[in-house]
């Protein structure tokens, strides 16, 4: 069986036309006729119905080639071994549900099968899916060799009918017989006139042979069926729903995806969607989920199906409608997510763990807080978590995360059953677990088992990371949330090479995660000597987040008014300033300096027109800023900074440094321009004039989403800013939503009051 299917991925198309291809041990190369075409994936959704019949007289010309060789074969006789029937696995090749199943160990299960629980729930199913538990009469394997002897000599007078009745009944040896069938070359001849034939098959006859190829386990990458497809394409029209549905199920039981077919049978849906039986809905729904292949209008005709069946359907279909809508990237309405939360809630304890998982992906999704079925998931989970795999445990934290539902309960079982078996997790599942406890900012009371155990299956799983690279900077801003900074794997992490690896191999934008563990680092570890991301990504970045905070904040009008009275009761714009403090935690901040009585400093030189600076910065101290005043200033020891501009630009103030783009002194992004600058208004003024703010306030203008649902604890990329602020000698001040958005509603001189409270109390 090994051998077999070694055999089956490597061997190429050629094969085919090469006499020493066709000796009993070698003849099982015929199976993989098209793994060079297609490299073992679908044929392009662009092949049109011409380039297929191309194919088939290709096909054909090709079996052609070697009917001589086959007819003159010394052996002509037996294809059957019984020696090599006795020894063969009664595993079906190439099926996709040839697993083995230990019904004790939870993480080993038939996941194609667990899928299609839902189709022995009603009889109607029946008409339109394949079920792999029908049994057929037998057939020996004597008159399995009487048949393909007949081939053999009447391989030019075969019909049609005749070829697909040689197809079914070969389907009925018995299961251990079947790799060996499929290395027959009488079977290839078979096959190939199937092909020649194919024309004259109606429709039955193809969904015959089609059950026959997933009896027998027919590779999902051989040619021929690139042929049965097209076949299945022209047929579309002639078919009835039930009849199309089925097609579509034995496509997905060969373990190959047919775009053509389906966009065609997506055609003839969205004429004939209104004629859905419950069955068909939920059947098409299945298949379309597994082909991830949908248009979204379609989609939404068939949303309004599910509300006219919402009473009648069980609750394994409403798993299989979610998790259908979830493969294809396709929402739910809320009010549709409601209902399927109140058919959860109704009878949840008989809920399968299989459709939980399923309902809470699209929960997910969608981001709809059913409070009802959140607060059962609370109740439910913990008990489920320990018979549960380890992929239902990680959907059911990714659930809690996304919609940043804390229950202590069921994070608690999470943790206390994943270390014993964290060598099943994916490298996808430690990622996306640890960044669940992360976001929502929660350690267990095993947190030193747990994150070791995780962190020790990072080591173990790099190979899974270099092909998927998306997951480690996931896992290590999980952990950084929760101040866990494992610095090997940072260093790798930030390292040219796989910064390089993350930008070439994955669809996904990695900058925004590698720059937020980037600037991470270089606050929390100031003892860590490892890599750091290039000035230029840095740079990038920063641009790029401050590109989407500006866009986001600015966009608020109730931010813009907290602005507007910030600057109103402290005395100006150049009080406040709105930027990024630190711009790798994706969000900005209202900056506000005191000095050392508490009063405001005039600090955004961005926001202060270059006449008032120098007027600004000496009134501050007292100092009256006259004519003759600056006259002296001006023409004595500053004057030989300046001169070249002022010669350069005459009438013009000589303040041109308090144009440059600027950051508070001793802030965390300070650049070189800030600096010499500093420097050179040390110059104008004397350095008593120069204040070192005593405090720098960062004001916070929060939202519902950045705490964990219904309760006032941050969540763990906003706790772990303001731990970043707090090291860099910055005081927090909350406009907490709860507070300060009912507020907005009520005299300015209410506003004004409270902000001067949360301003001036905090420097206290």
């Amino acid at each position: 069986m090994a051998a077999t299917l070694k055999s089956l991925k490597l061997v190429r198309y050629r094969a085919f036309c090469s006499p020493s291809a066709f000796g009993a041990v070698r003849s099982v190369s015929y199976w993989n006729v098209s793994s060079t075409q297609h490299g073992g994936q679908d044929p392009p959704e662009h092949i049109s119905l011409c380039h297929s019949a191309k194919k088939v007289k290709n096909i054909c010309s090709t079996f052609s080639s070697r009917r001589i060789l086959t007819t003159s074969s010394a052996h002509p006789g037996l294809e059957f071994s019984k020696t090599s029937s006795s020894k063969a696995s009664t595993l079906q090749l190439g099926s996709p549900r040839a697993t083995g199943v230990d019904e004790e160990d939870v993480e080993v299960f038939d996941s194609f099968e667990n899928m299609r629980v839902f189709l022995q729930l009603r009889p109607e199913y029946r008409v339109h899916s394949y079920n792999a538990s029908e049994t057929s009469q037998l057939l020996s394997v004597s008159e399995g060799e009487l048949i393909l002897h007949k081939v053999r000599v009447n391989q030019n007078n075969l019909q049609a009918q005749v070829i697909v009745d040689y197809l079914c009944k070969l389907s009925s040896l018995p299961a251990e017989q079947h790799p060996v069938l499929l290395g027959s070359t009488s079977f290839a001849l078979l096959c190939q006139l199937s092909v020649k034939k194919i024309q004259l098959f109606d429709t039955q006859d193809l969904i015959n042979v089609l059950k026959a190829f997933v009896i027998l386990g027919i590779p999902h990458s051989h040619s021929m069926l690139d042929v049965y497809e097209t076949k299945c394409c022209h047929q579309v029209w002639e078919m009835n729903m039930d009849q199309l549905l089925l097609v579509a199920d034995l496509w997905r039981y060969l373990g190959r995806k047919v775009p053509r077919f389906l966009n065609i049978f997506s055609s003839y849906l969205n004429l004939h969607w209104k004629d859905l039986s419950l069955s068909q809905l939920v059947h098409l729904i299945y298949v379309i989920g597994e082909n991830r292949q949908v248009s979204q209008d379609l989609m939404q005709k068939l949303e309004s199906l599910i509300l006219k069946y919402i009473d009648l359907i069980n609750l394994e279909e409403v798993g299989t409608i979610c998790l259908g809508f979830f493969k294809s990237s396709t929402n739910l309405s809320e009010f549709v997510m409601r209902k399927i939360g109140d058919l959860a809630c109704a009878n949840i304890q008989h809920l399968s763990s299989r459709s939980l998982v399923n309902i809470v992906k699209m929960f997910r999704f969608t981001h709809v807080d059913h409070i009802n079925f959140m607060k059962q998931i609370g109740e439910i989970a913990p008990q489920r978590i320990p018979s549960l795999g380890v992929q239902g445990v990680m959907h059911l934290t990714l659930y809690c995360s996304a919609l940043r539902f804390l229950n202590e309960g069921v994070m608690n079982a999470v943790a206390a059953s994943l270390p014993p078996r964290v060598a099943h997790c994916r490298s996808k599942d430690v990622a996306k677990i640890l960044w669940s406890f992360g976001t929502l900012n929660y350690k267990p009371p095993n947190a030193e088992e747990f994150y070791s155990s995780l962190i020790s299956e990072i080591h173990r799983k790099m190979p899974e990371f270099n092909q998927y690279p998306e997951h480690l900077p996931t896992c290590l801003l999980g952990l950084a949330f929760l101040e866990y900074f494992p610095v090997e794997l940072i260093d790798f992490a930030l390292s040219p090479g796989f910064v390089r690896l993350a930008q070439e191999r994955t669809k996904f934008d990695l900058l925004k995660e590698l720059y937020t563990l980037d600037g991470t680092v270089g606050i929390e570890c100031p003892d860590y000597r490892g890599n750091r991301l290039s000035t230029h990504l840095q740079q990038e970045g920063s641009e790029l987040l401050w590109y989407l905070a500006e866009k986001d904040m600015n966009s608020k009008p109730e931010f813009l008014e907290t602005v507007f009275l910030l600057e109103t009761m402290l005395g100006g714009p150049q009080y406040v300033k709105h930027h990024m403090i630190l711009p790798h935690t994706r969000s900005s901040d209202l900056e506000v300096q005191l000095d050392v009585n508490l009063k405001p400093l005039p600090f955004n030189r961005e926001a202060t027109p270059a006449e008032n600076v120098a007027k600004l910065r000496l009134e501050h101290v007292g100092v009256s800023l006259t004519d003759d005043l600056m006259n002296k200033l001006l023409k004595g020891k500053a004057r030989g900074h300046f001169q070249g501009k002022t010669e350069s630009e005459p009438g013009q103030q000589p303040m041109e440094l308090e144009n440059k783009a600027a950051v508070p002194l001793g802030g965390f992004l300070c650049n070189v321009a800030d600096k010499s600058g500093a420097m050179e208004m040390a110059g104008l003024c004397p350095a008593a004039c120069m204040q070192t703010p005593r405090m720098k306030l960062a004001v916070q203008f929060t939202n519902r989403n950045q705490y964990c649902y219904g309760s006032r604890d941050l969540l763990g990329l906003h706790n772990m800013k303001r731990r970043q602020l707090a090291r860099l000698g910055y005081r927090v001040v909350e406009l907490s939503y709860w507070e300060w958005l009912p507020l907005l509603k009520r005299t300015r001189l209410e506003k004004l009051a409270f902000l001067h409270e949360k301003v001036f109390t905090s420097a206290l």
